[in-house]
Order: structure tokens, then sequence, then C-alpha cells
């Protein structure tokens, strides 16, 4: 008996040195991971995948990550799909942000991306979205619009340039 509950001291006194080793794992890990390339072509899937490794490299904090991409413009049905993540988009700015909350776009077509962010933030009350983080991911050309239209909410700001 003293032998069994000497050894559930030693393993819950050993839990927080174990995953202090592991949280300096993660930290050499991240260090070490390749840099992003954004794909050269308009193909969804490739850029799903780029925009999904772009976040996760930069979750950090986050409790809940929304991101918010879009298909190809020349492709069939790109309106509607636009308007249906625009909606989405929308009603998340509407519900007012909740500290954690990761909220990112991005695509193949920055201007687009940028024209869906600028529009969810459109009737965004100021001030609302404090502790929320918005990423960009596109060209720098865009960002300055998308960074003027988030601002106000109170969100902090972050772009992403996708090379």
């Amino acid at each position: 008996m003293k032998t069994t509950t000497r050894l559930m001291l030693i393993a819950c006194l050993s839990l927080p040195v174990l995953a202090a080793c592991s949280k300096q794992d993660d930290k050499t890990a991240a260090v070490a991971q390749a840099p992003l390339a954004a794909p050269t072509t308009n193909d969804g899937n490739a850029w799903d995948t780029y925009l999904t490794q772009v976040v996760n490299r930069h979750i950090e904090g986050a409790t809940s990550v929304y991101l918010y991409t879009l298909p190809d413009p020349a492709g069939a049905d790109f309106q509607g799909n636009y308007d249906r993540q625009l909606e989405k988009a929308q009603g998340d700015v509407a519900r007012g942000g909740v500290e954690g909350t990761l909220l990112a776009y991005g695509s193949q077509n920055s201007a687009k991306s940028a024209d869906l962010a600028v529009a969810s933030f459109a009737q965004a009350q100021p001030g609302m979205m404090k502790g929320v983080r918005v990423m960009f991911i596109g060209a720098q050309a865009d960002s300055d619009r998308v960074k003027a239209a988030v601002e106000p909410s109170g969100a902090k700001y972050e772009f992403i340039e996708a090379k």
C-alpha cells in the first residue's frame, strides 16, 4: 500500500516537469518548420491546405478559429459561395467577440478575400470585438483596406502575406 501511494505521488509530482519538457519540444519543432509557399495555381484544395497551414502556424492563444475561404472566382457558382461565406462571416461578427477567437480570411484571390473581410465588418459596432484576432492572408495591396475595416471593432489585426 505504501509503495502504491509513493508511486502515485511520484507520478503526480513528475507531470508538471514532463509537461514543461513537452512544451519546449513543441517550440523547437515550430522553429524548425519549413517556410510555406502559396500555391501557384487556382486549385481550391491546394489553397485550402495552404491557408489551414498558415493559420495553424499562427494559432497561438486562440481558443476558437474561423477560417473564411473562397473558391476560384472563375469557377462555377462563385457568387453563391461568396454569398454563403459572407452571410456566415457577418453572423459571426454580429454576435460580437469572445476573447481568444481568431477570424482568418484568405483565398487564391486576395482582392475577393479582402472584399469578404471588409463586408463582414461593415456593420460591426466600435469595440465589440475586443480580444478577437483577425488575420488576413493575402496581398499587401489589400491589407490596408481590411485593416481599416477591422480596427474600429477593437479586434487585433494581423496580416500574413501569401507568397
